[in-house]
């Protein structure tokens, strides 16, 4: 399975990953209409201290403890390993934002829980984090590499 991974050494902190996905998860053709004037809702988000900064996805992990954890099932792993959440089912508890050691669930703007679905969801070929990456310091690569 491909996954994203991050070189914290070439991450600017720019935050761009953050609106290239904020974006590609809006359903909206235009990045203005979609961004301007709101609060952004990424699934991916940059964390930066004085000495690095990193992007910090989902990382689908093999046995992922969001969805062990979660008391409605809506978090569930796919048959190609990607670790996917059902909106429906959703209750908003914040249990998996409190067992992801990553802190890679955060709600969205409807207050459901969101998370990096490397883009499978939207429609898109690759993460729009990896596209929007200007320094690269996104990759979307199998696991194993």
């Amino acid at each position: 399975m491909k996954k994203i991974k991050v070189n914290e050494k070439w991450c600017l902190a720019c935050h761009l990953c953050e609106y290239y996905c904020a974006f590609a998860n809006s359903g909206k053709g235009d990045m203005v209409k979609a961004l301007q004037n709101r609060k952004i809702f990424p699934r991916i988000t940059v964390e930066e201290n004085d000495k690095i900064s990193l992007a910090v996805p989902c990382r689908h992990c093999d046995d992922a403890p969001c969805v062990k954890a979660c008391i409605s099932s809506a978090l569930s792993v796919d048959s190609d390993g990607l670790v996917q959440i059902n909106k429906d089912k959703c209750v908003s508890c914040f249990t998996c934002v409190l067992v992801c050691p990553y802190g890679a669930l955060s709600p969205g703007e409807d207050g459901v829980m969101q998370k990096c679905e490397l883009c499978q969801t939207n429609g898109q070929q690759e993460p729009a984090c990896v596209a929007g990456c200007p320094n690269r310091a996104i990759e979307y690569k199998e696991a194993a590499e």
